[in-house]
């Protein structure tokens, strides 16, 4: 399906996008370990555990802003304008948005894909993020380049036009052609913290709500025994009368020996703070990012600490690094359509993660070292 359709008032109109297709979601039970992107399994993860989407979001939105320079002005206009107006996805407009769901797609699966897609006229006029679900990625004949295949029906086949694609791939191992998911080595961790959950949840289902066992122990007299029965389904009718009166509060009157014992009172729920927390480490360990930003009080405070920061802002450089070619390529594709021939830099906004009372403290030492310095 393509973006733009030809009409009688424009002759520009968009082939088909290439890497079209569905978006499934798989679930968690029978994890393997393989060498391949467990596409489904991570989204699956991150739908299943919440603190996962929650940091790959954070993530992406902590990446920052970015904007684009060339050397000439009617470039830089002409580039301003498609940057924030060209189409992504159909449904949204400009690069940022593209961007972000490029990065979000490398961070879950490891490998992202997108698509410059452009009109008869080879102008550039949307983009395009692509499913992974049926792309394949093989070695080129000359055993450097990759080429990108759709799955048609059950065939390969090799998109066209491979310079309007982009590819990027997270940490890949020696040799591989797809990168390694953040979510890598999760799996079990979460299948285990949703044991747990789930545990919770039927434990208190059980408790929570409560059950009663009402007994009655007839007498050892001759009369007690003949009734035993009728009197002990008179107890039972009586009994489920005064439970399902809702809000209304009736008493329960039996004669003879009738113990009522809440079922489960005895036991005791297991404490589930402490595995909880061993698996919640280990996610926020393989995400990077830290505990309060995603609503975890493990500490008394809840200012980050400056090698924290550090931390995080070099994990953050190292995504808009990833970033840069593809965000160039867009550019530079889009500058040459126009017939500009000047070079794209691109400039990322500041990463600021400290409290604003610890840069204006910082901003003020660095004003009094210089005075100092100025011998004021």
């Amino acid at each position: 399906m393509g973006i733009f359709k030809k009409t009688k008032a424009s002759r520009i109109a968009a082939p088909a996008v290439q890497t079209k297709n569905r978006h499934p979601f798989g679930i968690l039970d029978g994890y393997v370990p393989l060498g391949a992107p467990q596409i489904r399994l991570y989204y699956a993860l991150r739908e299943a555990v919440p603190v996962i989407d929650a940091a790959i979001f954070k993530t992406v939105r902590l990446t920052g802003g970015f904007r684009a320079e060339c050397s000439n002005s009617a470039a830089q206009t002409a580039l301003d304008s498609f940057i924030m107006n060209v189409p992504v996805g159909g449904n949204r407009h400009g690069l940022s948005e593209f961007v972000a769901s490029y990065l979000e797609q490398l961070l879950t699966c490891g490998t992202a894909v997108g698509e410059i897609v452009t009109d008869t006229e080879g102008m550039p006029r949307a983009l395009f993020n692509a499913p992974l679900e049926n792309i394949e990625l093989k070695r080129h004949k000359n055993g450097f380049d990759i080429d990108i295949f759709i799955r048609d029906g059950g065939e390969l086949r090799r998109v066209t036009r491979p310079e309007m694609c982009l590819l990027s791939v997270l940490n890949p191992e020696p040799g591989a052609l797809t990168g390694c998911s953040i979510l890598k080595g999760l799996p079990f961790v979460s299948s285990v913290l949703l044991k747990i959950f789930e545990s919770i949840g039927a434990n208190w289902e059980r408790v929570g709500n409560l059950r009663f066992a009402v007994t009655y122990n007839p007498k050892n007299d001759a009369v007690d025994r003949a009734y035993a029965k009728d009197r002990a389904l008179q107890v039972a009718k009586e009994w489920g009368e005064a439970m399902q009166s809702g809000s209304e509060i009736r008493d329960f009157v039996a004669v003879g020996d009738v113990q009522i014992k809440v079922i489960g009172a005895d036991n005791q729920i297991l404490d589930s703070e402490v595995p909880v927390r061993q698996m919640l480490e280990q996610i926020v360990a393989k995400t990077g990012i830290p505990p309060f930003m995603l609503g975890l009080s493990w500490s008394s405070t809840e200012r980050m600490s400056s090698q924290q920061a550090d931390v995080l802002t070099s994990e953050l450089e190292a995504y808009r690094r990833i970033l840069n070619p593809v965000i160039g390529k867009i550019c530079n594709a889009f500058l040459k359509s126009r017939g500009f021939a000047c070079d794209v830099k691109i400039v990322w906004d500041d990463i600021t993660l400290q409290d604003e009372v610890e840069q204006s403290r910082a901003l003020l030492y660095r004003a009094q070292a210089e005075k100092i310095q100025r011998g004021e």
